[in-house]
């Protein structure tokens, strides 16, 4: 009796450890509220973070290297591709599972093939209503839009086969596609919004199916006060992988990171809670006062006291606060309607009242005021990080001129008419831009610059302060003058980012809702082409068909500047992927005592 006493005394003394090992927390904050969490529902940046870190896709990116290099993930192996790049063939990994869920009634529930099927096609489900179908369509999966073409007239058919989707077998998946798609695997490597769901969850939950994420990755969601808290997990049942990368061996911090974590089990903390604060002071404050791990994106507002001549304060530094500062792989830009009455159309004097206002528009001002330096001046749509980037571009989107702006606006009849000192339309009716916003700081500062250039050129500028998913909504159906916001890559890919002005996009990723033939015919053949100097050559041919009608105003790309508390290790921004909780680490000996 005393030998199993001894022992069980042992056994509490060994375990003792582990049952007080303090929680590793990653707190930070978002500056738009999410939408929510189920992937096939989702476009905005944050919600798809979310979603990033809890649902695995079939493939997703080394989180150091540079450039950035697709690996797998779901899969075993990058597909197997056909030499006319239209058959994609993908061997999956066993014994991965879904996170527990009273939807799979008590029992561990594998991820298949046919959970990839499923999840695409639910895509085209009309009763979804993702704003992804026509990214989806233009990949030309043989037989996808077929599915919702016959979803008009009766229920969608989830058991329909079709010839460009198939679940070969328990393990293996096959994509046939219509044209040649050599960046499709990048299509299959963003779990933001391609994150694979099991069909019995979906029906579980239904309508409610946003607040109940179940996927099969690093992370789970544990609480969720709507546009106010986001509070995750780790997912107790998720398989054994190891911190593996391949950093650039030029840049010394990402191989210093990759040595000082190479083996470690992710994810390596314990939960993410996610403040939603909208104010950039308070969000700053936050940071400062210890009560966040990471300040991701520190706003323009306070750069010139954090990091003078982009170099951490002093004061900043003493604390050992780090700095990780990139050009970011996005645009901030804003659109006209190209169907309203006032701004839209594609008559020469429409045409010649959008690129006034966007002359008149002082980015370099914008970039080095408003947003201290934190961006730089736009040329056109093409994102730095991705493959046809040319730093050399320049064109007329990036051109500051104030004297052409009121040349073009007086040869064209937008004068003043009435004496009021504010132009006119060429009808006589005043001229009126309504511009949709936010209240943030952040906003405020680039608006008044906005609002200050086209005073300068007597145009009168109205701001409609709102919330965002409002305006998202009201944007997609065709409700806005003008709207403004950013834009960001998922894959290095440069051909997305022209979907803005692809006519099949109306409704999705195309805002201004502009329509052009000779634009619809070069982004189509930029799709089926190699990377390479000839696929660059049409993707410069097409955006100045954009830049010379002029329905989106494309601003500056920004640089993002993210702060890390000194117990937050191996902090690394990729240029594409969301997902990197799980390759950062908290170092507990370093962290602050509690009062």
């Amino acid at each position: 009796m005393r030998r199993l006493l001894f022992i069980a005394i042992c056994a509490l003394a060994f375990i003792a450890p582990a049952a007080h090992a303090q929680e590793k927390v990653l707190r930070y904050a978002f500056p738009i509220a999410e939408t929510g969490f189920d992937p096939p529902q989702l476009s905005d940046l944050y919600s798809r973070i979310i979603t990033a870190n809890i649902f695995d896709a079939l493939y997703g990116y080394d989180y150091l290297a540079r450039p950035a290099k697709v690996r797998p993930v779901l899969a075993e192996a990058l597909p197997e591709v056909s030499p006319d790049y239209k058959t994609f063939t993908v061997r999956m990994r066993r014994g991965i599972y879904f996170a527990d869920d009273p939807a799979f009634g008590g029992r561990k529930r594998e991820v298949t093939a046919q959970d990839v099927v499923y999840t695409i096609k639910r895509v085209m489900d009309p009763a979804v209503r993702s704003p992804q179908v026509s990214s989806w369509a233009e990949d030309g999966i043989l037989g996808l839009a077929d599915l919702r073409t016959k979803a008009k007239d009766a229920p969608f058919d989830y058991n329909s086969e079709i010839p460009g989707l198939r679940a070969l077998d328990r393990y293996t998946v096959q994509f046939k596609l219509a044209e040649p798609r050599p960046r499709f695997v990048m299509t299959l490597a963003d779990p933001g919004i391609g994150g694979i769901v099991a069909r019995e969850v979906v029906e579980k939950y239904g309508d409610k199916i946003m607040e109940h994420p179940v996927g099969t990755g690093p992370f789970m969601l544990k609480e969720w006060r709507r546009s106010s808290k986001i509070v995750l997990v780790r997912n107790p049942g998720y398989r054994e992988v190891y911190y593996d990368a391949e950093p650039n061996p030029k840049d010394p911090e990402s191989v210093r990171i990759a040595a000082m974590m190479k083996g470690k089990r992710l994810p390596m903390i314990d939960r993410v809670e996610i403040s939603i604060i909208d104010d950039p002071q308070p969000r700053w404050l936050s940071f400062l006062n210890r009560e966040h791990e990471l300040m991701e994106r520190l706003p323009e507002n306070f750069a010139t006291h954090a990091i003078p001549n982009n170099r951490i304060a002093p004061n900043l530094a003493k604390l050992g606060i780090q700095m990780e500062r990139v050009p970011l792989s996005d645009i901030r830009l804003l659109y006209f309607s190209m169907t309203h009455p006032v701004v839209g159309g594609y008559t020469p004097e429409k045409v010649a009242l959008r690129r006034a206002v966007a002359l008149a528009m002082n980015a370099d001002e914008e970039a080095r005021l408003a947003m201290r330096g934190q961006a730089m001046i736009a040329q056109g749509f093409v994102m730095p990080n991705t493959a046809s980037f040319d730093p050399d571009f320049r064109s007329e989107m990036g051109t500051f001129d104030k004297a052409k702006a009121i040349a073009l606006l007086d040869m064209f009849g937008y004068v003043d008419k009435d004496g009021d000192g504010w132009r006119d339309l060429p009808d006589g009716k005043p001229l009126v831009l309504v511009y949709d916003t936010l209240s943030a700081a952040d906003y405020r500062e680039r608006d008044e610059v906005m609002k200050k250039n086209l005073d300068a050129i007597g145009i009168k500028l109205e701001l409609r302060i709102g919330k965002w998913p409002e305006q998202l909504r009201s944007s997609r159906a065709g409700k806005l003058m003008m709207w403004g916001y950013g834009l960001s890559a998922s894959s290095p890919n440069s051909g997305p980012v022209l979907a803005m002005g692809y006519s099949k996009q109306v409704g999705g990723q195309n805002h201004s809702r502009f329509s052009n033939k000779k634009f619809d015919e070069l982004y189509e053949r930029i799709q089926l082409m190699p990377d390479g100097a000839e696929r660059d050559a049409l993707i410069k041919e097409a955006q100045r068909i954009l830049i010379a009608y002029m329905p989106i105003k494309v601003r500056v790309h920004r640089i993002g500047t993210d702060l890390m508390q000194p117990w937050l290790i191996g902090y690394k921004r990729h240029p594409n992927a969301r997902e990197f909780w799980q390759y950062v680490d908290i170092d507990t000996t370093k962290l602050p005592t509690k009062k």
